[in-house]
C-alpha cells in the first residue's frame, strides 16, 4: 500500500514489519521520530515488541546486545554524538557476532553543534566490524532495513542502515508499503546460531589468549567478505516478491564516460537529473551509486570505474588529514588497475549545506578542465571570507 511518509517512518514502518522484539533507543535530533513511531506502536499493540527506555545511547547499544545474545531480533536507532558514544559498544557487536540492526541518521558532528547532514558520524565507525548501506530515498530506506534483517541474520553481523538527516529523515515521499503477510514470507522469525539459554548455561565472550584471538577476527572478516554475496542473493530474492531491486551499486551510462561522478546518498538523487543536464549537452559523464560501504566492493569499484579516465567522488564527510573517506577508498581500490583512472576527491556539503545542481556542474567542470588532482581533497563552496576571519 503506498503511504505519503517521511523517511525516518520508513525506517519505523520496516522494523514493524520485521517485528522486532526488542527495541532501545535514546532520542537524538534528528532520529528521534523513528523512535517515537516504534514506541507508539509497542504501547498502541501494533507491534508485539519489548520497548526499554535508557538513560543513553551507551545503554541502548548494550541493551540490543544483551537482547541479541539472548535470541531476540533486536533493534535500536541512532545518530552524530550518540553513535559516538555507543562506539566502545559496536565493537562488542561485532566481535559477538550478533544481528543487530540500527538505523542512522547522518548528522554532523560538533562543536559548532549543529544538527544537519554530514556522513563523518557513520563512516567514523567504519572499521567497528558493522555493514554499512548508504540509502537514497524512502523507498530504499524501507526496503534495505528489511533486507538488513535478513543479511544479519545470515552472516551474525550487526547492519546500519544510513540516511540523510532531513534531505531523507524528515521528507514525505510516495514509499509502498507491503502487506504483513508478504514480509512474513521473505523474513521468517529468527533462528539464532548464537542464543544464550539459562536452561543451558555457558560462558561467552570470555579471555582470549593470542593462540585464538587473530583467528576469531579472521572469521569475522570471512564472515563480512561472505555478506557481499548474501546480499546479492537477498536482493534477488526481494526483487522477486516486491518487485524492486536497489543494488549493492548503481551503473549509470558509464560505458562511455569520461568522467563518472561518485556519490552516496540523497545527492545521488540531484546528480541524476544533473547527469541527464550534462548528456542532453554532449558530456561524456556516467554516475555510479555506491549504495555498500562495508564489506567495500572493491571487485564492482575496479570492473565499473576503470574504464574512465576520471573519477569525481562527492564527499559528504571529512577525515581529517586525509580526506573525502570515500574518495580514499576508491583510490586504494583503483590503484593495482590497468588501466588507472585519476581520481578527484572533493568535499562537499558539510554540515548540512545544500548540494545543488551548480555544485554538481563546478565538480564536473573542475574534473574535466584539470589534467590531474593537485590535492588529495578539494574542497567545493567554501566562504573564503569566512575561513580567513577564522584563521585570523
Amino acid at each position: 500500500m503506498k503511504k505519503v511518509i517521511e523517511g525516518s517512518h520508513a525506517v519505523s514502518e520496516a522494523a514493524r514489519l520485521a517485528k522486532v522484539q526488542v527495541i532501545a533507543a535514546y532520542p537524538i535530533t534528528p532520529q528521534t521520530h523513528i523512535v517515537e513511531a516504534l514506541s507508539e506502536y509497542c504501547s498502541d499493540g501494533t507491534l508485539k515488541a519489548r520497548f526499554i527506555n535508557v538513560e543513553s545511547e551507551h545503554s541502548a547499544m548494550a541493551a540490543v546486545i544483551g537482547a541479541a545474545s539472548g535470541g531476540a531480533r533486536a533493534f535500536t536507532a541512532s545518530s552524530s554524538h550518540g553513535l559516538a558514544y555507543m562506539h566502545e559498544l559496536l565493537h562488542w557487536a561485532s566481535a559477538a557476532r550478533l544481528p543487530i540492526v540500527m538505523a542512522e541518521v547522518n548528522r554532523a558532528l560538533g562543536p559548532g553543534w549543529n544538527i544537519w547532514t554530514d556522513q563523518t558520524d557513520s563512516l567514523a565507525q567504519r572499521d567497528t566490524g558493522w555493514i554499512q548501506l548508504y540509502c537514497e530515498d524512502g523507498q530504499e530506506v524501507l526496503d534495505t532495513t528489511l533486507q538488513a534483517f535478513r543479511l544479519a541474520e545470515a552472516v551474525n553481523l550487526p547492519v546500519m542502515v544510513v540516511l540523510d538527516a532531513f534531505y531523507l529523515s524528515h521528507t514525505l515521499e510516495p514509499v509502498d508499503v507491503p502487506d504483513q503477510e508478504i514480509v512474513d514470507h521473505f523474513l521468517p522469525p529468527p533462528s539464532p546460531r548464537i542464543r544464550m539459554d539459562t536452561a543451558d548455561p555457558c560462558a561467552v565472550n570470555q579471555l582470549v589468549t593470542p593462540a585464538a584471538y587473530m583467528e576469531m577476527r579472521y572469521n569475522t572478516q570471512l564472515a563480512m567478505e561472505e555478506a557481499q554475496y548474501r546480499l546479492v542473493l537477498i536482493e534477488k530474492e526481494f526483487e522477486t516478491i516486491f518487485n524492486r531491486n536497489h543494488g549493492l551499486v548503481e551503473v549509470i551510462q558509464c560505458e562511455d564516460a569520461e568522467i563518472i561522478m561518485v556519490t552516496t546518498g540523497t545527492v545521488t538523487a540531484t546528480c541524476r537529473q544533473v547527469l541527464a543536464d550534462l548528456r542532453s549537452q554532449g558530456e561524456k559523464v556516467g554516475l555510479f551509486k555506491l549504495k555498500l560501504f562495508r564489506p567495500f566492493p572493491a571487485d564492482l569499484i575496479g570492473r565499473h570505474l576503470k574504464s574512465a579516465p576520471k573519477i569525481a567522488v562527492i564527499d559528504r564527510n571529512i577525515s581529517f588529514g586525509a580526506g573525502g573517506i570515500f574518495a580514499q577508498e576508491i583510490r586504494a581500490a583503483l590503484c593495482n588497475q590497468d588501466p588507472h583512472p585519476q581520481v578527484f576527491g572533493y568535499v562537499a556539503g558539510l554540515g548540512g549545506r545544500d548540494i545543488t545542481p551548480d555544485t554538481l556542474v563546478e565538480i564536473y567542470n573542475h574534473a574535466k578542465n584539470s589534467p590531474a588532482p593537485t590535492e588529495e581533497a578539494i574542497w567545493i563552496g567554501l566562504n573564503q571570507e569566512t575561513v580567513d576571519s577564522w584563521r585570523n
